[in-house]
Formats: C-alpha cells, structure tokens, sequence
C-alpha cells in the first residue's frame, strides 16, 4: 500500500515500531503548512516559524510511540505547535517588538480578507479557550478541509454532532472575537479561518524538518533542541494541570507548578503601549504593528492624534472623522458625511508597516461600515486674503528659529516657521489647514503670501458658533480675512461603504 493511502496513526505506527522514514516523511509532508502557519501566527516571523516547525516534528519523533491509537493527530499537532510557539515568545518577548514589525506586511496582503488582520493576532488565543474535542473539530473543519462527515467519523461520532460540536465551538470563538472589538458573522469567521489559516510553509522545510526530526535533534542547533525541550515541558505541565490561559496566545510557566502571568501580562501592556494620555512620536514608531480601534478609555481632555512621522497613526479618545482625515489624507475641512456620523470616541492605532493609512480605511470599514470617495461639488468656502500687510501678528519667520504649529481648539492658533497654505503632500502644518479644522469648510489662500510666517493669536470661543470672535481676531491681529464664496471644491464624501 502506498503511504498516501494510509491514515495518519497507521503511518505514525510504521514509523513508531519499523523506524520508517517515509512513513514519518509523509506526515511531515501533510502538516507542515497547518504547524508551520500557527507558529508564524504567533511570532509574524518566517525564520523563527521554521525553526519552532522543526522542534515540533522532533517533538513528534520522540514521542510517536507513545501516542495512542484513539489521538488526533491533525489536533495533536496543532496543540504541540501552539505550545511550542508559546514557549518560545516566552524566551523571545524582549526581542518581539522588532522581529514582528518586519513581516507583519503579511496581514495587508490583497489576496487576504479584509477581517483577516483583525483575527490573526488572536485566533490561537481564541483556540486555546475551547476544550480538546471542539478545538481538534475546528482543526480539522477549517484548517484541514475536512467534511462534516469526515469531522464526526474522527472523533466517533456523527454527522450531524460533528455540526452541532462546530457550531457550538464556532460562537464560542465569534464571542471571544466580539469581546475583543471583532465584530463579526459566525459565517464570516469560519470563511476568514478557512482562506487564512494554513499558508504555504517554504518548499524546503518538509524536507529539513523530516530529516531533523529523523536525527533525533542530533543535527539541530541547540537553541531548536531547548525550545523542544521546554515545549515537552509545558505540554507535560498542561497535561496535568488541564489548565490553560486564555489571553492573546501567550501561555507562560514557571518551573512546574505555577503559572507565569507576569510576561503575559507585560506583553499585554506592550500591546497597547500607544494609549497612553500623552501621545507622541517615538510612542507610535515603537508601538507593534497593528489596524485597532477600540471605545476609548479616557475623558475629556485627554484627546489627540499623531504621527510618527512617517505615516504610522495613532489617536487617544479621537472622534470618527478624525480617523477618517487620517486615514484618506484630506483636509479637515473638504470633508462631507453623507451617512450618519458616529458620535462616540475611540483610541486608534495604524502601525502597520505597509500603507498603515490604507490599513486605517479598511478599518474604518470594517468598524463603522464607511468609505470614502472623491467628488468635485459646488461647495461654500471662505477665501483668506490680505487686508493689512502692516498687521503686527503676521511676521517673517526667521530661517534658523524653533518651528511650531499648533491649533487648541479653546481659541488659539500659534504658527512658527509654517506657510499659509500648502499642498496635501507638503509639510502637515501649515494656517489654512488648521482654519479648515477650526471652521470645518474649505479655506482657499488668495493672499499671494509666500515663504513661511511666524503667527499667534488667540480669541474667545465659547458661545460663538459662526466663529466671528476668530474672525475678528484674525482681521484686527494678523491682518487676514476670510470672504464667504462659492466654488466648485474636490470632496471627500464619506457614506455606507458599497
């Protein structure tokens, strides 16, 4: 008979009692993706996801004898590699925040779902809450492709309970979604899990990974043999325990008793190191790549929004259409809401590598069902122009001095070293753009000023909805105006995403 015919434990057996190497080969050949893809998964990097895959089959090696006619393997081995990877985060946490950022660009691949991103950060964590018959169900439901029929004569059963086991395996994992701010169908999870789940592991680790596990380690480095070694340790600890965490993926142990919640709860933290009441730039360049947007947890007026500079985002206790400015690019004010707007706040990240205001869009979509488009409309704007080149608000700025710009919406606009009006690509500072997010309407510079100019005043706001303490500030202080017309304007109209 030829191996590919043979089920997994009969091939498992050959090797186990006449050191079979094609027996063993064959196995390898059909898990590699599925291990391989939970421990890229875990550590977003495809160096390390190899290595842990070795380990894994060494793991499997070692203990082929010893593992019952009655076990899953397809289950086994998904369990052994979300272990295996969880021991080695635990040895690598200090080192994650550069080693994930380089291969994150995955989630945003145009072949992946747009929820994908969302899930793939916290399936294994999600997987890990389900007891061992709904999760080894899952595996093979949707990571291995298998029938419902296929699913219930594995695990003794029918048909029929395979469904209800699914179903019931498959809420459980929408709820954990859903508590974390991934809102979503259970069809749509389990269609996101079936496209997603298992990638291509590179052509050459079956190959290395078999003849590792074939040497018994005696050829694998010694940082792939300890991570084996503490992976047994664990899986041997969670044996006896029956006890895991439920968190986002991490499973720490100390010694062989206790668990380690301290690291998790450290990774945690680093998570969402970005909400913090103070934002700033070095804050988002070392914050883990990530698309989020979750209600916030600050009050007024702990709000804002920065970049790092490059064009990774993030927002505390920001409102909808601050996101969406972001994450199109446009001006505050040639925005227009044709659906309902939101009115609630949030704390938003875009830290992904690989167009993060691109990613913030498909977030935006995801969240709130919204999208914008472009669309050139009649539309009223306010024209700035001179009416005092002597005002003694409006001053040359000096080539050498600190540059500022800042716009406090309790009545101050301060500029040092920043020009009139720009375009969307120049520098992000700039008067007209903080005049369009004051009065929410388009500015259009016609006062001819070129160069840049240090401006600041200030002026009383509250109760002035048409804005004409500004106004007046604005006229008597820097000697600039602003003149009500009406001209066609390229829009962003932002509606119920199609």
């Amino acid at each position: 008979m030829q191996m590919r015919e043979l089920d997994d434990i009969s091939l498992l057996r050959r090797y186990a009692e006449q050191n079979s190497e094609e027996a063993f080969a064959e196995l390898v050949s059909r898990h590699v993706n599925k291990v391989y893809s939970v421990a890229l998964r875990h550590t977003q990097n495809p160096h390390q996801a190899e290595e842990i895959t070795q380990a894994v089959f060494v793991i499997l090696a070692s203990k082929a004898g010893r593992l019952g006619k009655r076990v899953v393997l397809s289950g086994w081995l998904y369990q052994t590699a979300r272990l295996t990877a969880i021991t080695f985060i635990r040895s690598e946490v200090r080192r994650v925040r550069r080693e994930r950022e380089a291969h994150m660009q995955n989630l945003l691949n145009e072949k992946e779902s747009d929820l994908w991103p969302q899930i793939a950060p916290l399936l294994d964590a999600a997987m890990s809450g389900l007891n061992e018959a709904d999760r080894v169900a899952v595996v093979l439901r949707f990571f291995d492709g298998k029938s419902f029929k296929e699913v219930g004569a594995t695990l003794g059963s029918s048909e029929a309970a395979a469904k209800m086991r699914l179903n019931r395996a498959v809420e459980k994992l929408r709820a954990f979604f859903t508590r974390r701010g991934v809102v979503l169908s259970g069809a749509a999870l389990t269609a996101a899990i079936s496209a997603n789940s298992v990638q291509a592991a590179p052509i050459a680790l079956s190959k290395t990974a078999t003849t590792i596990a074939l040497a018994k380690g005696a050829t694998v480095s010694t940082s792939t043999l300890t991570l084996a070694k503490g992976a047994l340790e664990l899986m041997a600890w969670t044996k006896a325990k029956t006890a895991v965490v439920v968190g986002a993926g991490i499973l720490l142990a100390v010694g062989t008793t206790t668990i380690a919640v301290k690291k998790y709860q450290a990774y945690q933290v680093y998570l969402e190191s970005w909400r913090v009441r103070k934002l700033s730039p070095e804050i988002i360049s070392k914050a883990p790549p990530q698309v989020r947007i979750v209600p916030t947890k600050f009050v007024l007026p702990d709000y804002g929004t920065m970049s790092d500079g490059t064009s990774k985002w993030a927002g505390i206790n920001a409102t909808v259409f601050d996101m969406v400015r972001i994450a199109y690019h446009w001006p505050p004010g040639r925005i227009v809401f044709t659906a309902e707007e939101p009115t609630n706040r949030y704390d938003f990240a875009t830290t992904v590598p690989h167009e993060p205001e691109k990613a913030l869009q498909q977030g935006i979509k995801k969240k709130f069902d919204l999208a914008g488009q472009r669309e050139t409309r009649d539309t009223d704007v306010w024209v700035l122009k001179v009416c005092n080149p002597s005002a003694p608000g409006l001053k040359r700025y000096v080539e050498g001095n600190p540059t500022r710009m800042l716009y406090d919406v309790r009545g101050r606009i301060i500029s040092k070293g920043a020009p009139i009006s720009a375009a969307p690509s120049d520098p992000p500072f700039y008067l007209t753009k903080y005049l369009e997010s004051f009065l929410k309407m388009p500015v259009i510079d016609e006062t001819g000023l070129v160069g840049k100019y240090d401006i600041d005043f200030r002026w009383k706001e509250e109760g002035d909805k048409n804005h004409d303490a500004m106004k007046k500030v604005l006229r008597e202080q820097v000697g600039l105006e602003l003149v009500p017309v009406n001209r066609p304007i390229e829009m962003l109209i932002v509606g119920k995403a199609k």
